[in-house]
């Protein structure tokens, strides 16, 4: 906690200060250019990794980077009513959906039955990728635990890219060309991007 306390002080006295006029103009609104979806990995910085400012990326993080397929409830559906608000509300141009390397709910997703009984509400959320689960577990073995990881981060981005088309208002808008759907994939140990490519079906480099 006193790292943290240190934290503010230290923000208070140079960042703010340094983006003065930047925080006063955002005081009474925000109009941020892009959704920016990512795991709650605490490895993962989406504005560092990305280069913006406070006020540019509305970010929804959870476990995994996953996006629930579009229903009407009466739940309290906490990332299905941010990606709403951030469309159409706040009209982001982009959505990035960003998975990475080493991810714990991935690697969680693989686990058995018994391995993920005292974890119940995570073991519930995870069901967002069983789709991919399922690949893997037939195209890979045991044996092959590396080509198990990196088809299932990279599978479940682009699962959740086809979990976003299934929202209305975003399909609409898709097709329109007022909004542009990204998959992104961060080697943490390299600072390396790869981005999905529809067309090809592959992930290529960007950097």
């Amino acid at each position: 906690m006193e790292k943290l306390l240190d934290g503010i002080t230290r923000f208070r006295r140079e960042d703010f200060e340094a983006h003065k006029e930047l925080f006063t103009a955002l005081g009474g609104s925000q109009k941020p250019h892009t959704l920016f979806i990512s795991c709650s990995d605490s490895r993962i910085d989406p504005n560092m990794i990305t280069g913006t400012k406070p006020g540019e990326l509305f970010i929804i993080r959870n476990i995994a980077n996953l996006v629930p397929p579009y229903r009407e409830s009466d739940e309290y559906l906490a990332t299905t009513s941010a990606i709403e608000y951030a469309v159409l509300t706040l009209e982001v141009e982009n959505i990035v959906v960003c998975g990475h390397s080493n991810c714990g709910g991935c690697a969680a997703s693989m686990k058995s039955e018994e391995e993920m009984a005292g974890l119940p509400h995570t073991k519930k959320w995870l069901e967002l990728m069983k789709p991919v689960r399922d690949k893997v577990l037939e195209r890979f073995g045991e044996d092959e635990p590396e080509a198990r990881e990196w088809y299932m981060e990279q599978g479940n981005v682009v699962e959740q890219l086809r979990h976003l088309m299934t929202f209305p208002y975003i399909k609409e808008r898709v097709e329109a060309g007022s909004l542009i759907l990204s998959g992104w994939y961060y080697i943490i140990e390299t600072g390396e991007i790869f981005i999905y490519d529809d067309e090809c079906g592959l992930f290529n480099c960007k950097n």
